[in-house]
């Protein structure tokens, strides 16, 4: 076994990887090789570390030097001056660049010391394409526990205590799931994942699967050993080519190993796994209709009763978990269920991975333990909102969530809480928004999206949102009128009461939270023919202020729509009938004398 004095950790997620960060590992290696330092320093590609804003991303061990925003022209003073001289390259760390008192390890970084990571624990740690590298972590380790030492019921009961809850949306307890499906006499049982996370901004469940593809595999066998199934299936969508990529190199070698076939480590446990490739249909996100997808049918929800547990895929007694779910089983088993209870809130237990994106400062994927507040996430994690703008919401939850006002900052992020303020967990995603955003217009795009991706089974969903669309077009056009307010809580309501499935039951969420929140926005919008914001374009005028427009002419030169005009000391005027609103003339104007509203 070769030892080396450092090892490079290069980030090679999907974000890392579209900023050349495989040529940074080639320029690497090639550097290395003609300095003489390739038998002393090893580079490992690993996962995302979750500071995708500041990709990509380089780590030297054993300093911990985290390196952002790394370009190949960097590479060469990282070796030279780092690897060869020992002096770390400070205008590349993570942190302010200009502070004195700069973070030299990523253990300093505000961003991930206020973090714990358990269902991240691997990413950005190991090499994802490497089962050595996962056991060397104690990989596999709770497989070998479960399958030596703890009966099928010991294993539910652990899972019982720990109090661990779905993270893909719904909440519900998994050893409950679990047991369900055990207690369920049949000649086949099946165990399946549902990595197709179909939410706008959402990649928690890629990166788990591009970083740490062994502790989903881990936990997926363990749950065929305790409900009494023979075969998984992970549903991934085809979007996520990396992570199909590795997610199937994993499972080669798990079959290799015996960690997965017929006789899984010798024990006469039966554990064979397969990848089924979904489209990109988000309601194949509902696992009713992800399991008539892995069927190879249409991907159209059921009704329910019967629950999945009882009759699934082909009939057969199922449980279905997300990626994020089953990359804390592992780490369950070996710490034991007392412990991961002891973190988080009475009913949420354990941490929450979270997709944090919009207007903030650190877009990235964050763990952090439930009971969180959101004003730590967005101002402490997060690092606030660019150019000093003000927090205005945050939609948790994607489509099927809600947004949470600045008046609410500082609820803890437990299932509960976001529920009671009309919002829910969901897979993850956590949009943030500043004072630049009309809640009209972002409830319109969240339902412009479930209106495209409704199967249209039901009518409530399939009629029912696209009435609602209707509506909120006319009103950011301009043309609401009284009493559509009230027909859109109305639709909303009944929708939310009546749609077959999760997709068209949480639908009118991003309306009835606005709505609850935001009612005056969408007063203005219909009753006063004004976008507060001054982002719905129908209503937006660009006005000139007199008092500080000095004739220079040039809001009139750069206007692609001629429709400036002024003469010289006299005030220009924009006729909004004419305009365009690309908003150049705003730009461009030296003495800030154009406004928009």
């Amino acid at each position: 076994m070769q030892l080396y004095r450092a090892h490079v950790l290069v980030c090679a997620g999907t974000g890392c990887t579209s900023s050349n960060s495989l040529k940074i590992m080639d320029e690497m290696e090639a550097l290395l090789a003609s300095n003489g330092l390739d038998s002393e320093v090893k580079i490992v590609k690993t996962g995302c570390f979750g500071l995708c804003a500041e990709g990509p991303i380089v780590v030297v061990y054993p300093e911990g030097a985290m390196y952002t925003r790394v370009e190949v022209s960097d590479v060469k003073e990282i070796v030279e001056e780092h690897l060869l001289k020992g002096r770390i390259v400070k205008r590349l760390l993570a942190g302010e660049k200009e502070s004195e008192d700069i973070s030299k390890s990523l253990e300093g970084v505000d961003f991930f010391n206020r973090q714990m990571r358990i269902a991240l624990r691997n990413c950005g740690r190991i090499n994802p394409e490497d089962i050595n590298e996962y056991i060397a972590f104690d990989g596999y380790k709770a497989l070998e526990n479960v399958l030596t030492e703890m009966t099928p019921e010991a294993v539910i009961d652990e899972m019982k205590k720990s109090g661990l809850r779905g993270r893909g949306g719904g909440g519900f307890p998994t050893g409950m799931k679990w047991d369900f499906a055990a207690k369920q006499t049949a000649d086949q049982k099946y165990v399946c994942c549902n990595a197709d996370e179909g939410d706008p901004g959402a990649f928690m469940d890629r990166s788990v699967l591009e970083g740490d593809p062994h502790s989903v595999i881990e936990a997926m066998s363990i749950a065929g050993f305790a409900i009494g199934a023979t075969q998984g299936y992970i549903y991934v969508r085809a979007e996520y080519p990396i992570a199909v990529k590795r997610l199937q190199l994993a499972i080669d070698q798990a079959i290799e190993y015996g960690i997965l076939g017929d006789n899984v480590l010798g024990t006469g446990h039966k554990f064979n796994l397969e990848i089924r490739l979904g489209a990109g249909a988000f309601v194949c996100g509902e696992e009713t209709a992800l399991m008539t997808s892995i069927e190879g049918h249409r991907g159209e929800p059921r009704p329910r009763p019967p629950f999945p547990a009882v009759k699934g895929l082909w009939g057969k007694p199922t449980i279905l978990n997300n990626v994020e779910t089953y990359a804390n089983v592992p780490v369950i088993i070996l710490k034991g269920a007392e412990w991961f209870s002891g973190i988080g809130t009475e009913k949420s237990k354990g941490t929450k991975v979270f997709a944090l994106g919009g207007k903030i400062n650190n877009t990235g994927l964050v763990e952090v333990p439930m009971g969180t507040t959101l004003r730590e996430v967005v101002y402490d994690i997060g690092g606030g909102i660019p150019k000093g703008k003000k927090f205005k919401a945050a939609q948790t939850g994607g489509p099927s969530g809600g947004c949470i006002p600045a008046s609410h900052l500082d609820t803890p992020i437990d299932y509960d809480s976001l529920i009671a303020l009309g919002s829910m967990m969901g897979s993850g995603g956590l949009i943030v928004m500043d004072e630049d955003n009309c809640m009209v217009d972002i409830a319109k795009f969240f339902l412009e999206f479930t209106v495209d991706e409704s199967c249209g089974k039901c009518p409530p969903c399939r009629i029912g949102t696209k009435r609602m669309l209707e509506i909120l077009e006319r009103i950011t056009e301009g043309k609401g009128a009284a009493g559509d307010i009230e027909m859109l809580e109305l639709l909303a309501k009944n929708i939310k009461a009546s749609a077959l499935c999760g997709l068209g039951q949480t639908a009118p969420n991003p309306i009835l939270s606005t709505l609850r929140y935001f009612r005056d926005e969408y007063e203005a919008h219909v009753f006063d023919k004004k976008c507060p914001a001054g982002v719905c374009k129908s209503m937006m005028k660009y006005t000139v202020d007199e008092t500080k427009c000095k004739s220079c002419g040039i809001c009139a030169k750069v206007c692609p729509m001629s429709c400036i005009k002024g003469e010289k000391k006299v005030p220009y005027v924009i006729d909004n009938s004419k305009c365009a609103k690309c908003g150049v003339c705003m730009e461009k104007c030296p003495f800030k004398a154009i406004s928009k509203g």
